[in-house]
């Protein structure tokens, strides 16, 4: 079996597929990649099925070496790549490339340049061992393949193709998505409810009328928010706990949504007011600590 060595590791990398929706009855949530379209194109890019396992990569930052003519891509926050052959000869690639890698080559992927999380796909998927039917880290849970370390082995799946074994044909790159300007928010799509009634009339023009900022403490269960105004509960009593799902705009007490991401809790006992568009979803597990967002109703 074709293999991948971790070489160097930067600010965190875990395997991650769809995850192991299904399970909410047991207290589990979905996991799975954050940003699923980045996640989604690097598979579509090397050929593989929707459900390979890929690598998820905090800022980009990490090497792998290969035993084997490998097909790879990288997706999602732009990075140097950079490819080392075993003779010494480095070949420079770039993020969005179809990567051609022959036997005792190295990929490096660099710190991302902006947005937070690179993911890399192989041909044939990371096969490493599957928990409760998914090969995705859930970082609340605590469940599935650990994150990766320097000096592990990592099994590529066979394609069950012939072109598996021998050099690979030439394929293109596909264009990377286009990012906010420079400085410019992100803009993030939402549709209200299903407690949006828990708040003031006002509450949209407080969501949609002011900036947000990305606060520190934001991680694959949730990005928190800050701004200038809170929203305003109408309805102050307790929620019972209820079920959320990815994309869900919780409001605790201090008034500044929480975006669930793909670790999220299964259950969660504040007002969701609004839930994000699933291409939002995406958009908001790129965001980094002190970014900008804006929230926009969805027509």
């Amino acid at each position: 079996m074709s293999t991948l060595t971790v070489v160097q590791v930067g600010y965190g990398v875990t395997t991650q597929d769809l995850g192991r929706p299904g399970l909410s009855d047991m207290g589990l949530g979905a996991a799975g990649a954050a940003d699923r379209g980045s996640a989604a194109l690097a598979n579509r890019m090397v050929g593989n099925r929707p459900d390979a396992a890929v690598l998820e990569a905090l800022l980009g930052s990490v090497t792998l070496r290969t035993d084997a003519y490998t097909v790879a891509a990288v997706t999602g926050a732009p990075c140097p790549v950079t490819i080392e052959r075993a003779d010494g000869r480095v070949h420079g690639a770039a993020a969005y490339e179809v990567l051609l890698l022959e036997p005792g080559d190295t990929l490096r992927v660099g710190l991302a340049e902006e947005r937070l999380r690179a993911y890399v796909a192989v041909r044939g998927g990371v096969g490493v061992d599957p928990v409760l039917g998914s090969r995705s880290w859930d970082s609340l849970a605590q469940l599935g393949p650990a994150p990766l370390t320097v000096g592990d082995v990592l099994p590529i799946e066979s394609s069950g193709e012939a072109s598996d074994v021998g050099p690979w044909p030439v394929v293109d790159a596909v264009p990377p998505p286009l990012l906010p300007w420079p400085g410019d928010p992100v803009v993030l799509d939402v549709v209200p409810g299903p407690r949006d009634d828990w708040f003031t009339p006002d509450w949209r023009t407080t969501l949609t009328g002011q900036e947000f900022h990305v606060s520190p403490d934001s991680d694959r269960v949730g990005v928190r928010t800050a701004a200038a105004a809170p929203l305003v509960r109408a309805v102050t009593h307790e929620l019972p706990s209820e079920g959320v799902e990815s994309g869900s705009l919780q409001v605790p007490p201090a008034g500044f949504p929480v975006l669930f991401l793909a670790d999220h809790p299964v259950t969660g006992g504040y007002p969701v007011v609004a839930v994000l568009t699933p291409e939002s979803v995406d958009r908001a597990a790129q965001l980094r600590p002190g970014d900008t967002l804006r929230f926009r109703i969805a027509r």
